[in-house]
């Protein structure tokens, strides 16, 4: 049996919040009051403006797949490592996004490998994805004879895991949008460029040139990553960046990069040595995908959206062997620590290490 602790549940930390946390399928966001953000920019001098809004961000080793959460067995509900793995590995990227001056973040400081202090932003309502191979649900819709993609057509005879020419923006709403005729009212629908210009403030955008300016900052990104990565023999697939307004320390609008870019978790990452010998090799979280697609009773109850009542309690009711959970932890320890340049250290308490941390060094800790 695994001696791994797992920072499983992570929204009942005794932070000094006001209103309620947060808790999204990975990460919790807890709201400081305005008294502790001020004493903390005031202490800490973040450089930003000083009635700054800021938040505790603490990740998980949760893992989801498919818009559900996945145990394992002798209680190890989560992957060991995986939190500390994703925040290294965005952290890593947006340090080097800043330092090609590309744009900011929301990240105002890091007190543990678990956890980030960040400034609120306005969220562009849009998950601003790029994509330079054939791939996944695009492969699968494509198979299918589908051409049209975000309003980007594709010509006939591409093959699977093909790469692309270029890289293509193929934006999906992040909530649901109501009000627009051809934009049906679920989340994660697919969206053209034109949709989102032609409801700017629908989708949160204060300009059209923001809209190019997204875009731009996507494809730089993309870029970026991608080039490092074929550092390493890896080779950057697809991801997903998300995006929100900010005022600078003269209180001037700026669009920046919020929640994670280039993890294993947003992320595709083959191995180039395995792909250029006609193999996918998986180091990111759709490997997990892909086993769960091949070992649950019936995958189409994955696939298939309309079966989502089925899909939650087959998630609720599946036990994962410890076994793959810690291969789990393996890809995404091994990747992060590639792509970080040094050894990921998985902490043998990451519960007790961020509440003594918050405690002493950032006076957060209700007692």
């Amino acid at each position: 049996m695994t001696s791994y602790k797992v920072l499983d549940v992570n929204d009942d930390l005794p932070i000094r919040t006001k209103g309620k946390v947060h808790s999204g399928k990975v990460r919790s966001v807890y709201w400081l009051t305005d008294a502790d953000s001020k004493r903390l920019i005031n202490e800490k001098g973040y450089n930003v403006p000083a009635d700054t809004e800021l938040a505790i961000m603490v990740i998980s080793d949760r893992i989801s797949a498919f818009d559900c959460i996945w145990q394992g067995e002798n209680g190890l509900n989560g992957v060991p490592g995986k939190g500390i793995a994703l925040n290294s590995v965005a952290a890593h990227w947006f340090n080097m996004f800043n330092e090609a001056g590309l744009a900011g973040n929301h990240i105002v400081d890091i007190p543990h490998p678990y956890v980030w202090i960040v400034r609120k932003a306005s969220t562009v309502k849009v998950e601003a994805i790029a994509r330079q191979y054939i791939t996944g649900s695009m492969w699968r819709d494509y198979a299918k004879g589908v051409r049209d993609f975000c309003g980007i057509n594709l010509p006939e005879g591409l093959t699977a895991n093909q790469k692309l020419d270029k890289v293509l923006i193929t934006p999906s709403t992040k909530g649901i949008i109501t009000g627009v005729a051809d934009i049906p009212p679920v989340d994660d629908v697919n969206i053209t460029r034109s949709n989102i210009t032609n409801n700017l403030s629908v989708f949160n955008f204060r300009t059209a040139d923001d809209v190019a300016q997204y875009e731009k900052l996507l494809v730089e990104g993309f870029e970026l990553i991608s080039g490092e990565l074929a550092k390493l023999g890896q080779i950057f697939v697809d991801t997903k960046f998300e995006f929100g307004y900010v005022e600078d320390i003269n209180g001037a609008e700026q669009l920046i990069y919020i929640d994670e870019v280039g993890t294993p978790d947003s992320s595709r990452i083959w191995d180039e040595a395995s792909y250029k010998d006609g193999k996918i090799v998986e180091n990111s979280k759709e490997g997990f995908r892909q086993l769960l697609i091949n070992n649950v009773p019936e995958s189409d109850v994955l696939l298939n959206k309309d079966r989502m009542d089925e899909r939650e309690q087959l998630a609720k009711d599946y036990i994962l062997p410890e076994s793959v959970m810690l291969e789990v932890s393996n890809t995404y320890v091994g990747i992060a620590s590639k792509i970080v340049g040094k050894e990921i250290v998985i902490p043998a308490d990451p519960r007790q290490e961020v509440i003594a941390i918050l405690d002493a060094d950032y006076g957060l800790i209700i007692k």
